[in-house]
């Protein structure tokens, strides 16, 4: 057994095929100063964290240095300014797949140590608020008894891996694939490998035809395609790469004129990660990610890198026929499965956050009326999973859904918000209790509305995917009559699906005191001009 099994975080195979982690060529090469973040790396590896907890844990909070926090997040770790010795830790769950032993284990551990409430992201995992330090090592063993891992989930690392969140159980899908995204994971997670990259690094990888993925703003997509290979249509990805949100804004990922089979795709976006780790600006944060890279290169220089990293393998394919359609879903609602008589019941959490009595309940019912499984979206909701046609009446009576609806108001349906000023200090405003009044005023004042999605953002980071929303708010601080106050930029008509499109701004520094009386002028003059 090794170190970080007797610490209750289960350790992972390395990629194979990847090089020797020694300093990568391009950093060895470079001269000029580096900035914080990079020096930290330079120290030791970011995973070696994992032998300072114990210390950290005897001697509290106050023992962690303030230049080395940021090492925590390689285990999920984050010190939050808003809340000193109060921490937050990140939750891997690969396409948002999970179980109801693991939401009571959540619970447990929320009710326990931190806040009573947990909260899902736009990357489909949970984060845990509120705990000590002293209980890291606690929380950590519960999580990995329901096969849960924290690791990696912050700062320069490859973040959850995004997937359609009913894989596997969707008529309207090319094929299955999950397993590809839990495959990447399992190499990437623990390996040291992968844990000295420029910049973050998000990956998206579907097989479904209905544009649930938010792909165009990945470093990688992968996205269902058809190729005839000798003779034979095959099944598989198409793929692009250089997509971001934060940075400079939301990017549009460039296609790779590449097309990969499902047993291939684990191995090419370990190819593309190492390019990015070998070759990636690592001088100015802001300008890090591989769409830099990208940008400096070219995509075809770029193509011709990873047609090297190939090594014994098949040349590259050029890309397939690009399979999905033009319609989007968020999984919301009650749908037939591809298994005769068993549906899945898509349920709206409000702005993402959820109560530890809620997560309870929401492992009760996906026990009592289905097989466990439970699932989360991107848009911060909830699907509970093979619930039987003629259990479907019982469950949408359940008093818990009249909470999380399974029904909502198409203004509830498209809330999203990042985590916002209370907990995060990257933010300049408060936003999901902002994104609740607007709800509230905008379903008393419209009724009835065509599907939109109205998208919060803190801060430029992006975080709540502001720029590929129908309706995208990015907050900021204005001053108005010699007031600081707390306001949003107004963005409309951004997409990051099959056609992506970089919402432009309509409107600037909207005071969030008026911006519910501005959304209800908004929402029905864009429904006119088609959303």
């Amino acid at each position: 057994m090794n170190r970080s099994e007797k610490r209750g975080i289960p350790a992972n195979r390395k990629v194979r095929s990847a090089p020797s982690l020694k300093a990568p060529a391009a950093a060895k090469k470079r001269k000029s100063k580096i900035n914080a973040a990079e020096a930290l790396k330079r120290e030791k590896n970011g995973l070696e964290v994992i032998n300072d907890i114990p210390t950290y844990i005897r001697d509290g909070w106050e023992s962690i240095p303030t230049n080395k926090r940021d090492r925590l997040k390689w285990v999920g770790i984050f010190y939050r300014k808003q809340t000193p010795g109060a921490f937050m830790m990140r939750l891997r769950m690969s396409s948002g797949f999970s179980n109801a032993d693991q939401f009571r284990a959540i619970a447990e551990i929320s009710e326990a140590y931190g806040t009573e409430f947990v909260d899902l992201t736009t990357r489909q995992q949970i984060q845990l608020r509120g705990f000590a330090i002293e209980n890291v090592q606690h929380i950590w063993n519960r999580l990995a008894a329901v096969g849960l891992d924290s690791r990696q989930t912050g700062f320069d690392n490859i973040r959850g891996v995004i997937g359609c969140p009913v894989a596997g159980l969707t008529p309207n899908e090319l094929f299955d694939a999950s397993h590809v995204a839990r495959e990447f994971t399992k190499l990437f997670v623990g390996n040291k490998e992968f844990t000295d990259i420029p910049r973050k690094f998000n990956v998206g990888i579907t097989g479904c035809l209905d544009n649930c993925t938010h792909t165009a703003s990945q470093d990688i997509a992968l996205t269902p395609a058809v190729k005839e290979i000798e003779g034979r249509e095959t099944n598989g990805f198409n793929v692009a790469v250089g997509g971001k949100m934060g940075s400079g804004g939301y990017t549009v990922v460039q296609p790779l004129d590449t097309f990969v089979v499902p047993e291939e795709a684990t191995v090419l976006c370990a190819d593309i990660a190492l390019i990015f780790r070998d070759h990636g600006p690592r001088t100015a944060r802001n300008k890090s990610r591989l769409a830099f890279l990208i940008q400096e290169w070219g995509i075809e220089k770029f193509r011709e890198e990873v047609e090297k990293r190939r090594h014994r393998r098949q040349p590259l394919l050029t890309a397939g026929e690009d399979m999905r359609g033009k319609k989007k879903t968020d999984h919301t609602g009650i749908f037939s499965q591809k298994q005769p008589h068993l549906n899945y019941v898509g349920l709206v959490v409000p702005v993402g956050r959820i109560t530890t009595t809620q997560l309870f309940e929401v492992a009760r019912l996906a026990d009592e009326y289905g097989n466990g499984d439970i699932r989360l979206t991107q848009g911060q909701n909830l699907i509970i999973t093979n619930v039987p046609d003629e259990k479907i009446g019982a469950l949408t009576a359940e008093p818990l859904l009249q909470k999380l609806r399974y029904d909502p108001s198409e203004i509830m349906r498209g809330m999203v918000s990042c985590t916002g000023i209370d907990y995060c200090h990257f933010s300049l405003i408060e936003t999901k209790e902002r994104a609740m009044e607007a709800v509230r005023h905008l379903e008393a004042k419209l009724g009835n509305i065509k599907p939109l999605t109205i998208h919060w953002s803190g801060c430029p980071n992006g975080c709540g995917n502001h720029a590929a929303a129908d309706i995208g708010l990015l907050g900021k601080k204005v001053k108005i009559d010699g007031v600081v106050t707390d306001a949003v930029d107004v963005f409309v008509k951004g997409d990051a699906g099959a056609n992506p499109k970089v919402a432009p701004k309509l409107l600037e520094n909207v005071p969030c005191d008026d911006l519910p009386r501005v959304l209800e002028g908004l929402i029905p003059y864009l429904s006119r001009r088609s959303l």
